[in-house]
């Protein structure tokens, strides 16, 4: 609480002192995902959850048309006309003003303002720290200027700006995790239809350890861009026989075994990953309905195989920590976490074992790549809300 207490008096007076007084101060969480990766753009079925890292924002209303942001994480600054709103080679501004553009195109009318962003999600970590960003702001500006949505409308914005705007064709899940998390929830969400419901997480007698891999990634990267594009194709080479099908959350392992086997193997295998991952999912949140943790654990280290081996999003840093974490048996499941190419992996640990968990692996991993490991507890907290 102290260090929230901090971050907010910090986002409070810098926007006293460069823009003036705050109309009105936001949060929005990042997130965990505990299986169901790059199921999201596929149609299928995905299990996050709001965590106790969030991204701040202290905002106030103009009376012209300008846009005057602060980054005080980056100690950067940024500015732009409502009216003529351009991609910024400096990346972070685009997850804000990506919202304005989304409104705007919405017909929704958005004057100018000030706003400074800081947080404690860590970057680069696979939490999401962007779709945080884009939340918050679209949640904000609602607020500023009475635009009348509710959370569903703000979470398509969202998704839309980071799509369209900022170039990345991400799914769904972490804006929506992001904007509608519930303390001490999981969020079982489809995909497709949007159905949600929130699955009770009882995390008295277990630890949520994220061990960073110290690898960033961009998401917005040829890579994570062209697992999309391979998983599209491989929906339209089935469609041609199973016309039904038009999202492998539509396939089955039958048709992709049927249909692909026999042609290009980089798409077999990216659709064998993901139609495996959807029923995971489903699998997994039967698990934790009947209290079967070492069940679930299970599904998490056979979610990281398959993708390191098939749709190949991990790197030799996470291969490692997950191996060293499923040799102990405190750990019930561990695997790489978001769009991947680095970031972090989530580790399920039973209560009173992280602390010897995280020395023996600390030691090891430095052994093994010179590299000093950074450790993060969370736990599972509220989505959006003003402060």
């Amino acid at each position: 609480m102290a260090a929230l207490a901090a971050i907010l008096s910090m986002v409070e007076k810098i926007c006293n002192e460069r823009f003036g007084a705050p109309d009105l101060l936001a949060r929005s969480p990042g997130r965990i995902n505990l299986i169901g990766e790059h199921t999201d753009y596929n149609m299928g079925f995905v299990l996050p959850a709001a965590i106790d890292k969030a991204i701040y924002m202290a905002i106030r209303k103009r009376d012209d048309n300008s846009i005057h942001l602060f980054a005080a994480d980056l100690e950067d600054t940024f500015s732009a006309e409502v009216n003529s709103l351009q991609y910024s080679e400096k990346h972070w501004p685009n997850y804000i003003i990506g919202v304005v553009d989304q409104f705007q195109k919405a017909g929704l009318v958005i004057g100018g303002f000030d706003a400074v962003i800081a947080g404690d999600v860590p970057l680069g970590a696979g939490l999401s720290s962007s779709a945080a960003v884009e939340c918050v702001a679209a949640f904000a500006l609602d607020r500023l200027f009475a635009l009348g949505l509710d959370r569903r409308e703000m979470v398509l914005y969202a998704q839309r700006a980071e799509n369209e705007f900022v170039g990345l064709q991400c799914g769904i899940m972490d804006q929506f995790a992001s904007m509608l998390g519930k303390k001490e929830k999981l969020i079982r969400l489809d995909c497709r239809s949007l159905a949600f419901d929130y699955i009770p997480f009882d995390t008295s007698e277990i630890d949520i350890l994220l061990l960073d891999t110290g690898v960033k990634h961009s998401l917005a990267s040829t890579e994570y861009n062209l697992r999309r594009q391979e998983c599209e194709e491989a929906v339209r080479i089935i469609k041609k026989s199973y016309p039904d099908v038009d999202s492998l959350r539509d396939a089955t392992p039958g048709m992709v075994n049927e249909c692909l086997s026999q042609c290009d193997s980089t798409v077999y295998r990216r659709s064998r990953y993901v139609v495996e991952e959807i029923q995971r999912v489903v699998d997994g949140c039967a698990d934790l309905t009947a209290g079967d943790l070492l069940a679930f654990g299970e599904k998490m280290f056979a979610t990281h195989t398959g993708l390191s081996e098939l749709y190949e999003v991990s790197c030799p840093e996470a291969d490692a920590l997950v191996n060293m974490a499923r040799d102990d048996d405190a750990v019930f499941g561990a695997r790489m976490m978001g769009g991947g190419f680095g970031g972090c992996t989530i580790n399920i640990v039973r209560k009173g074992y992280s602390g010897q968990l995280i020395s023996r692996i600390e030691k090891q991993y430095l052994q093994q790549f010179s590299r000093e490991l950074k450790t993060y507890f969370v736990a599972i907290d509220d989505g959006t809300s003003l402060v």
